[in-house]
């Protein structure tokens, strides 16, 4: 039996698996997620490497007490936020997390016994979703998590388009409004359609706190109502420049937003009457939730195996 440990590290939250490629047509795991708050230290790429370390071993401590394997685990993949240059191994940029230039897929490697696959969490929940989820069948697709911010996994033949780290930065698509984003620049998707700057608007408009996008969703009041047709309007936008400039033929939107009632059937139809040329893609809800990102830290780490484990 081959086992691959499994690592998606977030700015909050480290979550970890185990996982038998064999058993991946119905995404079977051996073993619940670990799920840790993401270490802190002097230095912030070395605190969370040896984190991801000690959460590994314990994972495979504890298989060997259950299961009946043939060796150790076979192989490990981690995902992480930011810029990721994935074939140099550096996490570039990352400001939740507090590095810059880390070489992070070395200091893993130092702390892990087994080879070590390293990449971008978007783009790895986007692997997963087009191998188990809502982009299944379909060459060409673009995986968008809405969430704190915006980015996009492209898929473009099946493949990531990465280029080194710098590809799918949807959220800081300029869509024309006059807010300010954290980036430095002014009209990024981002600033007003993010579940960050939702909830942040609200409050500001307001005068009314709310602790999360879900809340303005929900609220009957004429604010609420202006501030999402504002994220409604800047998401069309968005994907409108990313249907003309790289044609997907799925387009899967995540994050808790979109398990709102309409909502994205109101992108959707905004963004139908804003094409004229463009090839219309699929809109739909993402399938794989929060393990998103551990199935593609996997995946990534059953392609080090290829061809005896990839699922």
């Amino acid at each position: 039996m081959t086992l691959l440990a499994a690592v998606d590290v977030g700015g909050t939250t480290v979550k970890a698996a185990v996982y038998e490629p064999g058993r991946w047509a119905k995404r079977a795991e051996l073993r619940r997620p670990t799920v840790r708050p993401t270490a802190r230290g002097e230095d912030p790429a070395v605190a969370v490497a040896e984190q991801v370390g000690a959460m590994v071993q314990e994972l495979a401590e504890g298989l060997a007490g259950e299961l009946a394997t043939d060796g150790p685990v076979a192989a490990a993949g981690v995902v992480v936020p930011g810029v990721v240059d994935e074939a140099a191994g550096i996490a570039r940029f990352a400001a939740n997390l507090g590095w810059r230039d880390a070489p992070l897929r070395e200091l893993l490697a130092e702390r892990l016994p087994m080879p070590v696959a390293f990449g971008h969490d978007v783009t790895a929940g986007g692997l997963a979703e087009h191998r188990f989820g809502a982009a299944r069948g379909f060459a060409d697709a673009a995986f968008v998590p809405v969430g704190t911010g915006i980015a996009a996994a492209l898929l473009l033949g099946g493949r990531p388009h990465r280029a080194a780290g710098h590809a799918g930065e949807l959220g800081h698509v300029d869509v024309g409004h006059g807010h300010r984003c954290g980036c430095g620049a002014t009209g990024c998707l981002e600033a007003v359609a993010s579940a960050g700057s939702i909830a942040r608007h609200y409050t500001e408009r307001s005068g009314r706190a709310v602790t999360g996008a879900r809340e303005v969703l929900d609220a009957d009041d004429d604010v609420a109502r202006e501030i999402v047709e504002e994220a409604v309007t800047a998401l069309a936008a968005g994907l409108r420049l990313l249907v003309t400039l790289v044609a997907p033929e799925v387009v899967v939107l995540g994050g808790g937003l979109f398990e709102a009632g309409g909502l994205l059937e109101r992108v959707d139809r905004r963004l139908a009457e804003s094409l004229i040329f463009q090839r219309r893609p699929v809109l739909r809800r993402a399938e794989l939730g929060d393990e998103a990102g551990c199935l593609g830290a996997g995946l990534l780490a059953a392609e080090l195996l290829e061809p005896a484990v990839a699922p």
